[in-house]
């Protein structure tokens, strides 16, 4: 099947680019605009199946574009976005209004750094044809969560185990994680007992300001994974982009570190190597593994194996999830214990960890 894809791009030489990455291989028919607005008259006329999306563009810039695309016309959007925090904060602006997925832009000339990332571009292009769209209202979930009191301690309930210890909830995420961990993450209440610990495959400049924007929207208290991090109750931790998260005990504390990327491993940070140390680190039955959107397979082999051991594992189902790769391979090697869309995982977290009666019955599994 042939991908119709419209770059859209003030810089001829962008444009150029774009369109010999993606027709460097069999599979793309690419068209170009010069801006923003130029953009929805070629959709209008072409009618693409994904749009590859500048930010900055001069007469209508890329996220009023976007608005209008995913009120008016619905499709995959992947944006192109600069490896700076302007462009982080940009960019998850774009994610917010309906955007499935974007491309971090390498230092560096127009031809050369995009060329690094051409693998990457071509990948990202094809998830986006076969991802779900959604009309979004701009950030409902978090005006719907609960604000976090600066300086409050949340008053935690520790289920019953081992001397009192808390266990751990371990989410793997690639494209399509930052609106779904916003719908999951800004459900749980401020007295969950757990910690969470979160390998969302993003550039190490991204996830410093993905982590302040989610503290900003949780009950929960988020942060990025700085070196070591102890992990406690009342605490979301971001994993550091770029890089791999792994537990470890430390003076007898169940602790997050950042690692060196296994050049091995496809993807970083690598939800695999997170979860084969959390088992290492921590008793099964003390671990709750949630597998979320993406594409490829990162992280599946190891929580099938939580579950084989014990532990319970959460797949985001496919009527949710915007890339279905990552939890459809968790479900095929048999390790989900239930399967749902991401409004009741939360819930289902809850009604594990915290007896919570108003969580909705699993399916699947």
């Amino acid at each position: 099947m042939t991908i119709k894809v419209l770059v859209v791009d003030d810089s001829a030489l962008m444009r150029k680019v774009l369109r010999e990455i993606l027709t460097a291989e069999p599979g793309f028919e690419v068209e170009t605009a010069r801006d923003g607005e130029d953009a929805l008259e070629r959709i209008r006329e072409l009618d693409p199946d994904v749009v590859t999306l500048d930010i900055n563009m001069p007469r209508m810039d890329g996220l009023t574009c976007l608005a209008h695309i995913m009120s008016e016309s619905p499709r995959p959007v992947v944006m192109v976005s600069s490896l700076t925090e302007q462009g982080a904060l940009a960019t998850f602006e774009a994610l917010e209004l309906g955007a499935v997925d974007y491309v971090a832009k390498p230092g560096g000339t127009v031809s050369l750094n995009l060329r690094e990332v051409a693998d990457e571009i071509r990948a990202k292009v094809r998830a986006a044809a076969g991802a779900r769209t959604r009309r979004r209202a701009g950030g409902a979930a978090a005006q719907a969560a609960p604000a976090r009191r600066e300086g409050a301690r949340p008053a935690v309930r520790r289920p019953p185990g081992r001397g009192g210890e808390t266990g751990l909830v371990l989410v793997g995420v690639s494209t399509g994680g930052p609106s779904t961990l916003e719908v999951i993450l800004t459900a749980l209440p401020e007295d969950f007992p757990w910690p969470v610990l979160v390998a969302q495959h993003m550039p190490a400049r991204f996830t410093r300001v993905f982590a302040e924007r989610l503290d900003r929207r949780c009950a929960l208290a988020v942060r990025e994974v700085q070196r070591a991090m102890p992990l406690e109750p009342g605490q979301i931790a971001i994993a550091q982009g770029d890089a791999d998260v792994l537990v470890q005990r430390r003076l007898g504390r169940v602790t997050a570190v950042t690692a060196d990327p296994d050049e091995s491993l496809l993807w970083h940070p690598s939800v695999e190597r997170m979860v084969r140390s959390a088992l290492e680190a921590c008793p099964p039955e003390r671990l709750v593994g949630v597998q979320l959107t993406g594409m490829g397979y990162d992280g599946a082999e190891a929580m099938a194996e939580l579950h084989r051991r014990g532990g319970r594992t959460i797949a985001e189902s496919e009527e949710s999830a915007v890339v279905f790769g990552m939890p459809r391979e968790l479900i095929e090697r048999g390790g989900a214990d239930v399967v749902l869309p991401r409004e009741r995982i939360a819930a289902q977290l809850c009604e594990w960890l915290m007896g919570a009666p108003e969580a909705a019955q699993a399916t699947g599994g």
